[in-house]
């Protein structure tokens, strides 16, 4: 059975805070990774720095689990290849901490909260639960595709 890509220019990718395995990050990753194979990618960018965040943890290469997807594998296929493949065996309590921090994660430097301040103040103004990277890019892809925020 074929997968079918997400086409990203219709609709976003799937939530950061959607998990696979426990890991979150890695459904919106494969989300991305489909869309640029079919060249349906649209303004997401696989292997974005936090795509390498998840990359990182696990110690996958970016263009070899690009290479699994083009094979048109579904999700647990690709999960089941990342736990034989990954540099680094993870644990499932790792991997639950691990995705609790990212989960929490907001702009720790100067240049990151004026990035994060200004789109916080371009899409969503109002909102005070704009607090994590996760929250930035959750309101973000519903106001894109034209939610009301």
């Amino acid at each position: 059975m074929a997968v079918s890509a997400s086409d990203l220019t219709q609709r976003p990718p799937r939530s950061p805070r959607v998990r696979l395995g426990g890991f979150v990050i890695l459904p919106r990753m494969l989300d991305k990774g489909r869309a640029t194979l079919a060249k349906k990618n649209g303004e997401f960018h696989y292997d974005c720095p936090m795509d390498q965040m998840f990359l990182e943890f696990v110690g996958i290469n970016a263009a070899k689990l690009l290479k699994e997807l083009a094979k048109d594998k579904g999700d647990g296929e690709i999960l089941e290849w990342i736990h034989k493949n990954a540099k680094h065996d993870r644990g499932v309590g790792e991997i639950y901490l691990w995705s609790k921090l990212m989960e929490q994660r907001a702009p720790s430097d100067v240049d990151s909260r004026t990035y994060f301040n200004d789109t916080h103040s371009k899409i969503a103004p109002k909102r005070e639960d704009f607090v994590t990277w996760f929250d930035m890019l959750d309101i973000d892809d519903h106001a894109t595709f034209g939610g009301k925020v």
